[in-house]
């Protein structure tokens, strides 16, 4: 099919649910405000009311995911930011460690050991978008901090087989966009970060923290030394505070998007549990695989399917005409398809990250239909060449 064809056949159908946000990201299939419970709203979180349900949600949640029976599972502040901030700062130091970066937030937690911690002993390595380090060089008896899913790339670690089962280090794992839609592999993970608003589509705010027995030991035996505010701190006295793991917060946290996360929590329990989400994920990158194989100007950020996600999907522009273009009005052109496609109200928020090469991102967890991608696809040929031909004229 042509340029000229595409553009001139304006595609009728429409995604049901135009929420292809990589966070916060859509609501779950049915979602409705009607559907949570009110019984915590104008009550404390310290209430029994509230400390039950926000237990029931950490219970849910550590089911969920499998988590050995021996993991701990709490509620933290400040989105998985919070989450793997606390675990920098509270356990790094002991050893050396291992920074993997290949994407904005790795790179943010590169940063923040380097130039915040300032620690010494720190190995980096890192690599383009689009790619992942090399992992065999990583030493797992030295600390370890890395993104499982680089949710602005598009490119993930294929599998754990590079982390020593008998390592003396910590794993630490942003797992945000890869908890819920993808099968982490427990024992190999020490500990793992993740937010409401991604996977399960719930709202934002709050960070969950999970930790292994070996995590829990390097927080009851090692003092870093250095002064923590109060919302990073895991111990007291060198014991783990155990009360953040039973739903007793360390802040005061929203009750109402507590019910949003356990009404996405439900919902996937009642539809067949994780399987159910990683399946429903994998469904929609096979449908954008199938349509980049016949696509004459889209191309996966990600070229090692291996490697690529199948939450944050990543494209750029293959097509030899971008690179007739001044740079940036070539870096504009995902802006304006995104812009002409939130007009038609077909997808919102789709443009890519703002450190990533310039192209699209679509988000596909499992809170999204694969039905809503496919009718995706034929408006994403519209707006090329529709915008090819603006350019172009």
């Amino acid at each position: 099919m042509t340029d000229s064809t595409l553009q001139a056949t304006k595609p009728v159908v429409k995604p049901l649910r135009p929420e292809f946000s990589s966070g916060p990201c859509a609501k779950r299939p049915g979602w409705d405000l009607t559907n949570f419970s009110t019984a915590t709203l104008g009550r404390s979180h310290r209430s029994s009311v509230g400390k039950e349900r926000l237990q029931y949600a950490l219970t849910k949640s550590h089911e969920l995911l499998g988590l050995p029976e021996d993991y701990v599972i709490g509620l933290v502040p400040g989105s998985d930011t919070g989450a793997v901030e606390m675990a920098l700062w509270s356990m790094l130091g002991e050893r050396g460690v291992d920074m993997l970066a290949w994407e904005s937030f790795g790179s943010g937690w590169v940063t923040d050991v380097v130039k915040q911690l300032k620690l010494d002993d720190v190995n980096i390595y890192e690599a383009e978008y689009g790619e992942i380090p090399d992992l065999s060089k990583v030493n797992t008896d030295r600390d370890v901090v890395f993104t499982w899913n680089g949710t602005t790339s598009g490119a993930m670690v294929p599998n754990a087989d590079w982390i020593c089962e008998n390592r003396k280090g910590l794993t630490i794992c942003d797992a945000t966009s890869a908890a819920f839609a993808m099968d982490l592999p427990w024992d190999k993970l020490d500990v793992v970060t993740y937010s409401w608003q991604k996977v399960l589509g719930s709202e934002g705010a709050h960070g969950m923290i999970i930790l292994s027995p070996r995590a829990v030991k390097r927080l009851e035996n090692f003092d870093a030394g250095r002064a923590l505010p109060k919302i990073f701190r895991l111990t007291k006295a060198g014991k783990l505070i155990s009360g953040i793991f039973k739903g007793a917060t360390i802040n005061t946290p929203s009750m109402l998007a507590l019910e949003d996360y356990i009404d996405a929590l439900e919902w996937a329990e009642a539809n067949g549990g994780l399987q159910f989400l990683i399946e429903r994920s994998q469904d929609s990158l096979a449908v954008i695989e199938d349509w980049i194989e016949d696509s004459d100007w889209a191309a996966f950020l990600v070229a090692d399917k291996a490697l690529r996600s199948h939450t944050s999907v990543c494209l750029k522009i293959k097509d030899a005409w971008i690179s007739t273009l001044d740079a940036d009005v070539a870096a504009s052109v995902p802006k304006k398809l995104s812009a002409l496609l939130d007009a038609e109200d077909v997808a919102y928020d789709i443009n890519g990250y703002r450190d990533a090469p310039a192209g699209l991102r679509i988000w596909c967890g499992s809170t999204v239909d694969s039905a809503d991608v496919e009718a995706l696809l034929p408006w994403l040929d519209w707006a090329y060449t529709t915008v090819k031909a603006e350019l172009s004229s």
